[in-house]
């Protein structure tokens, strides 16, 4: 598995991975009918650098690292990360974050956080849990699922390069 910044050459295939997920409207809070323009804009112009995971020549996964907040909170990062459902069960999701985590420290990041990954994307869950990060909050009924209604929406945090200082040591 080749895992590398993601290139303007690479928009179609991005595209191709995205456009299915966001329609399906299972895992990420954006709209159902997000445009190509949109949804490559929120993937990678905004962030600040965009990945790819290829075998063979072929794009499989993606994902994105950017600021999740501006001032203080600007040293905490958020990621998005989407796999193609034909090679889903493969250790690509896995591969992806462990290489985000690496990435995220280079560009001076000292934390990860998932804003929303919903209880009902158990594999999600369990995947964040095997790589170390914590649920430190549950938002009740935050998303609306097309087919479970409202489903609680947790939010995982993971320190990067070891383990979180106690400021009430400091």
């Amino acid at each position: 598995m080749l895992i590398r910044r993601a290139t303007s050459a690479d928009t179609q295939a991005i595209w191709a991975l995205l456009e299915p997920v966001f329609a399906a409207g299972q895992t990420y809070a954006v709209p159902r009918d997000i445009t190509r323009d949109a949804a490559l804009d929120l993937w990678c112009t905004t962030p600040a650098a965009t990945f790819v995971a290829e075998h063979n020549g072929e794009v499989l996964g993606t994902f994105y690292i950017k600021t999740n907040a501006q001032g203080g909170g600007a040293h905490v990062c958020n990621c998005g990360y989407v796999t193609a459902g034909h090679a889903q069960g493969r250790g690509i999701a896995r591969q992806m974050c462990e290489r985000s985590q690496v990435e995220a420290a280079a560009l001076g990041y000292k934390a990860m956080q998932f804003n929303l990954v919903l209880s009902s994307n158990t594999a999600a869950v369990a995947l964040w849990h095997k790589l170390g990060f914590e649920i430190i909050g549950v938002l009740p009924r935050a998303f609306d699922h097309p087919q479970l209604g409202y489903v609680h929406a947790h939010v995982m945090y993971k320190e990067l390069g070891g383990a979180a200082a106690d400021p009430s040591s400091e």
